[in-house]
């Protein structure tokens, strides 16, 4: 049994996460971690999220050192932050990371990758298989017409979700530039508003939705003159994320160091 330990346990996506764990016959839940101000710290995780017949006396921490111990393998879906914090504090132990969360830097981003030289971390925006075969299809779609036709991407997300754009929306407009040869600080649109002139033929729009619950959706368009592709993916529930954590954290767990996508660990490779 792999012994995992979830940041953020108590929150939307550690709750599904550690549900995941307890119920895949490869994992076992090590560890779950918190704020240090966080009210629930000390109370057992299990009677925390509800996890019915299946218990674990496993409590909640804020130690992030005895956390980091007690743990194999560690899911993150947290913050920016605490992200950066919790790879800082591993160091060289030699831990397997999988990590969900959105929005870093390319500064940021370069520090997950000094990180998996010596540790090996899945690095994924989006951990469902059918998000990652989008992104294989949005490639391939691209490679054969990508030059010819107008790129488009709309994202929709919950009125509680903090970046913008999506993180699968980005890693979206990158494979894609990937294969037209573009570089999306250059042609990436952001929303439109005002007279803005005619659309440029290399430029590849992005735009986000805010409201309600909606768990996830991404439409790539690819506009011609008298037809449009449209790719698109719609998350119904979180617990597809979820499970493609865990399984990300079994794959992981095989690794001694690098860094890999969830491509890599689906062996769905691009183009």
């Amino acid at each position: 049994m792999i012994k995992i330990g979830v940041v953020g346990a108590t929150g939307r996506m550690g709750r599904m996460i550690i549900n995941s764990i307890l119920q895949n016959e490869k994992t076992e839940l090590a560890a779950g971690l918190e704020r240090k101000d966080h009210p629930l710290i000390g109370k057992n995780i299990c009677d925390i999220i509800g996890t019915g017949e299946i218990n674990s006396k496993i409590k909640l921490t804020d130690n992030i050192n005895e956390f980091i111990n007690d743990s194999e393998v560690i899911i993150d879906f947290s913050s920016i932050e605490s992200t950066l914090n919790l790879l800082k504090n591993i160091k060289l132990k030699s831990k397997k990371v999988v990590i969900g969360t959105t929005g870093f830097s390319e500064k940021e981003k370069k520090i997950i990758t000094g990180f998996s030289k010596n540790n090996a971390c899945v690095f994924s925006p989006n951990m469902s298989m059918g998000v990652n075969l989008l992104f294989k299809l949005a490639s391939v779609t691209a490679a054969a017409i990508g030059k010819m036709y107008d790129i488009e991407i709309i994202e929709s997300h919950h009125n509680k979700k903090k970046d913008s754009p999506s993180g699968t929306a980005v890693k979206i407009a990158e494979v894609i530039c990937e294969a037209v040869d573009r570089d999306i600080e250059k042609c990436g649109v952001y929303g439109r508003k005002g007279i803005t002139g005619e659309r440029t033929k290399k430029e590849i729009g992005i735009h986000a939705v805010r409201a309600g619950d909606i768990v996830g959706e991404h439409t790539v368009i690819f506009a011609g003159y008298g037809e449009r592709i449209e790719l698109t993916h719609k998350a119904h529930t979180r617990e597809t994320f979820a499970n493609g954590a865990v399984n990300a954290a079994v794959w992981v767990n095989t690794k001694k160091s690098g860094l890999y996508s969830m491509q890599d660990a689906l062996g769905i490779k691009p183009g």
